[in-house]
This record gives C-alpha cells, sequence and structure tokens, in this order.
C-alpha cells in the first residue's frame, strides 16, 4: 500500500495532498474511508467524532492550517485506538507528541504547539473540505504513509 506504488499504478485516479505533514504515532501508514471535521482552533466537535465508532474510517481535519493551537493532545489520540478509527489527517497541529509517538495510532499533522483549544463546538462535520489542493469528502477513501496522503474517489 505505498503511496508510491499507488501514484505509478493509478496516477490518474489519486490526487496528492501537497501538504508538508509529520508522522506521529506508532502508525506511520494508514489508509481507509474519509470523515471530515471542519474547526478552527477549537477541537469540540473533533473530540465529539473521535468518541464515535470510526470503523476503520479515517477522520481528515481541516483545522484552517492554524499553527498557533493544537487541535488534538494525547487524551483524543487515544480514542482514535479504542474507537477504531484507522488514522487522522489534521491540517493544523497537535500537542502532547511525545506521549503520542507511544501509541499504536497514525497521526498527520502540520506540526506541534503546546497551546490546548478552546471547546466551543463550533464548525462541521461530514462535509466537504479542502487543505493542500485537494477536496476530501466523506465518499473518498485516503492512503497515507511516509511519503505522502493521496485522496481517490474509491479504494483501490
Amino acid at each position: 500500500m505505498k503511496t508510491a506504488d499507488l501514484v505509478d499504478a493509478h496516477y490518474d485516479e489519486v490526487k496528492f495532498c501537497d501538504l508538508a505533514f509529520r508522522s506521529f504515532g506508532k502508525k506511520n501508514a494508514f489508509l481507509g474511508p474519509v470523515q471530515t471535521v471542519k474547526c478552527f482552533e477549537d477541537n469540540g466537535l473533533l473530540k465529539a467524532e473521535l468518541q464515535k465508532p470510526g470503523k476503520g474510517r479515517v477522520l481528515v481535519v481541516d483545522a484552517g492550517g492554524s499553527t498557533r493551537i493544537a487541535v488534538l493532545g494525547d487524551m483524543l489520540a487515544a480514542a482514535l485506538d479504542k474507537n477504531g478509527w484507522a488514522g487522522i489527517i489534521i491540517n493544523g497541529v497537535i500537542r502532547d507528541s511525545a506521549q503520542i509517538n507511544e501509541m499504536d495510532v497514525g497521526v498527520k499533522a502540520l506540526g506541534t504547539c503546546p497551546v490546548k483549544s478552546i471547546k466551543l463546538n463550533q464548525g462541521q462535520i461530514g462535509t466537504a473540505i479542502h487543505f493542500g489542493g485537494v477536496n476530501f469528502t466523506p465518499q473518498n477513501f485516503v492512503y497515507c504513509d511516509e511519503d505522502g496522503v493521496l485522496v481517490t474517489d474509491r479504494a483501490l
């Protein structure tokens, strides 16, 4: 399931998210159907979504690219594995990275910041979001590894 091999075999079907994500957690590679959350410096909806059964999905979070406020920390990262999420991709930053790196989870984020988010439950769940030059919708499938993030319209 290497992303480079998927690009070679399915170039016309894959879209490459052109953000420089960092990997956190012990899972460097993960894949699954997409579920989306759009939030900005507020992780209330993200927290609520992670409490639901993940069913092998990948949670794709548009945090507006903010590097001022972390929307995921160790307590929420623990919910990824506990509730059956394949992984999480965040257009934003995380905190508690040392603890998350000890967990059996897959996290892609822009970086880290020690400041926790507010919890006003503002944002949207399950809507189309756009970052890194690609659209993510709950109808998409995503592949992640050390080389990057790919989005497809179907499982390959």
